[in-house]
């Protein structure tokens, strides 16, 4: 048994700190919304009233939030990790932000003898739910490994891929291509619509053959019956889509279809959409194409 302290307990971290608690750790939670903690508790956990409360004593601390602005703020604002974690407690940031974030924090953290890993997922709130986590992480190899039996608790790929900040890179690699996809299957329905052909039956032969991808496989019933229940949110994506820019911005190199995606998810945004699933992509090539379904 491993002391936690979780923050952060979203649609996707109040998955993943139920897992770890079931699976037998003293987990302490703490979230801003009290309805996440509530549940925290109803799978074995226990609530925190704050930062300090979920992370003094903890042996590791794992982070799960929307953005950097609030990993910063809890990492580094009074009262947060940096000044309650003991010398020796591993923090797991598992939020997707920027690299350069996730390397400031780890500069910052190592005076205090606390050991960082930046350990973005994918999978969505279905993989969370499912404990089916793909999990990129940066950092030394010594504390990957000393957080490998966590991971596992949440995740069915667990990679260490290189130094701090790199599952962040990994990470932002990931959204591109899935944004990439989600745009290509849209452009399919489209054509396939327009052209008389049935969508479903369609993208069933793509399922079967090179084109084959999860998200065909997860996605395409949902996408042709238009339903857009979020498992993660365009919002969301439309701040990934932003990371990956930046970082190509830093690493010196063009990605011309990744500005194209991330041109299109902002469309998407400002259409109203932010709080649909990133399959509702789709909406915006329908757009494009004149054929918007009516709004109901």
């Amino acid at each position: 048994m491993t002391k936690l302290g979780f923050i952060g307990l979203g649609i996707m971290g109040g998955p993943m700190a139920a897992h770890l608690a079931a699976a037998g750790h003293d987990v302490r939670g703490h979230d801003v919304s009290p309805d996440a903690a509530a549940k925290l508790e109803a799978a074995g956990g226990q609530a925190a009233p704050d930062i300090a409360g979920a992370v003094t004593g903890a042996e590791v601390v794992v982070t799960m939030l929307p953005d950097h602005p609030q990993v910063e703020a809890v990492v580094f604002g009074q009262g947060g990790v940096l000044e309650s974690a003991a010398a020796g407690t591993l923090l797991i940031d598992m939020s997707t932000i920027r690299p350069e974030t996730s390397i400031e924090i780890a500069r910052r953290a190592e005076p205090r003898g606390i050991r960082v890993l930046d350990a973005p997922v994918s999978g969505g709130q279905a993989g969370a739910e499912r404990a089916a986590l793909s999990i990129m992480a940066g950092g030394a190899a010594a504390d990957f490994e000393a957080a490998r039996p966590i991971f596992e608790v949440m995740g069915k790929t667990v990679i260490h891929v290189g130094p701090h900040g790199a599952g962040q890179v990994v990470k932002a690699a990931n959204q591109l291509v899935v944004g990439g996809i989600y745009g290509l299957v849209s452009e399919a329905i489209v054509l396939l619509e327009a052209s008389g052909v049935d969508a479903a039956t369609g993208l069933d032969v793509l399922a079967g053959g090179l084109a084959a991808s999860r998200i065909l496989d997860l996605k395409r019933e949902s996408m042709v019956a238009r339903r857009f229940e979020p498992g993660f949110r365009i919002d969301l994506h439309h701040k990934d889509m932003g990371i990956a820019l930046a970082a190509a911005r830093q690493a010196e190199v063009s990605l011309p279809m990744t500005a194209l995606v991330a041109q299109l998810i902002a469309a998407c945004r400002a259409m109203g959409h932010g709080s649909l699933d990133h399959s509702a992509l789709l909406k915006v090539i329908e757009r494009l194409s004149g054929r918007a379904k009516s709004e109901e």
